[in-house]
C-alpha cells in the first residue's frame, strides 16, 4: 500500500466518523426532545387513564353503541385512547397542554379538538357518535 492509497483511507474514515458522531448528535438532540414531550404529557395521560372523564366516555360510547347496534371498540395504544365504532374513529391523545380528540371517519382525520378532562364525556361521545 502506498503513502497515498493509505492517506486517502484516512481521510475517508474521518469523513465516516464525523457523519456518525452527527448522526449520533441528531439521534441524542431527537431523544431529547421526546423524552421533554413525553414528560410533559404525563400527568394528562395519567388523568386519562385513571380519571372519571375517561369511564365516562366509555360507559356512554358503549350506551349510544348499544342503541344504534354497533360494537365499541376501545383500545390502548401507548397513552392514546382510541375508540372506533364502524367507519368511525376517535383517539384521545396527552399533550403538553392538554388531551386532544381526533375525530376520524374511514381512515380520514375530519377535525381535532382539546378535549376538557373535567367536561361532559356524555356530550363528547354523542358527537362522536352522531
Amino acid at each position: 500500500m502506498s503513502f497515498l492509497d493509505s492517506l486517502e483511507d484516512n481521510l475517508k474514515s474521518l469523513e465516516s466518523q464525523d457523519e456518525s458522531a452527527q448522526r449520533d448528535k441528531e439521534d441524542r438532540t431527537r431523544r431529547e426532545a421526546e423524552r421533554v414531550q413525553a414528560q410533559a404529557a404525563a400527568p394528562f395521560a395519567e388523568a386519562l387513564r385513571t380519571g372519571p372523564f375517561t369511564a365516562g366516555l366509555l360507559d356512554e360510547s358503549i350506551r349510544i353503541g348499544h342503541g344504534q347496534r354497533m360494537k365499541i371498540h376501545i383500545a390502548w395504544l401507548g397513552t392514546t385512547l382510541r375508540l372506533e365504532a364502524r367507519e368511525r374513529k376517535l383517539e384521545l391523545r396527552p399533550t403538553g397542554e392538554g388531551v386532544v380528540g381526533v375525530f376520524m371517519r374511514d381512515g380520514q382525520e375530519n377535525r381535532t379538538e382539546k378535549v376538557d378532562l373535567g367536561g361532559d364525556a356524555a356530550k363528547l361521545a354523542a358527537e362522536w357518535l352522531s
